[in-house]
């Protein structure tokens, strides 16, 4: 019975820990997204939008800040 509360322990807290990793990495991109668009409302829906883009094309996080920064530079000449 100690082996079973101590297995238990331990994946209820690695999976908490994965959970709190993965939630601030996507707080960071999106925080990433949101500085790169400033206080323009139209500009911060186009970056999440090319966040979510990014998501889908599978952008690897280090190159993630040059091509988010592209996309904004793509905005104005829209």
């Amino acid at each position: 019975m100690d082996y079973f509360i101590i297995v238990v322990t331990t994946v209820a807290g690695l999976y908490f820990h994965w959970w709190l990793y993965v939630r601030i990495k996507r707080w960071m991109d999106r925080d990433l997204a949101l500085s790169l668009a400033g206080k323009d409302e139209q500009k911060r829906a186009f970056m999440l939008q090319q966040l979510a883009n990014a998501q889908t094309q599978k952008i690897k996080r280090r190159d993630l800040p040059q091509w988010l920064a592209a996309a904004a530079a793509g905005y104005s000449d829209r």
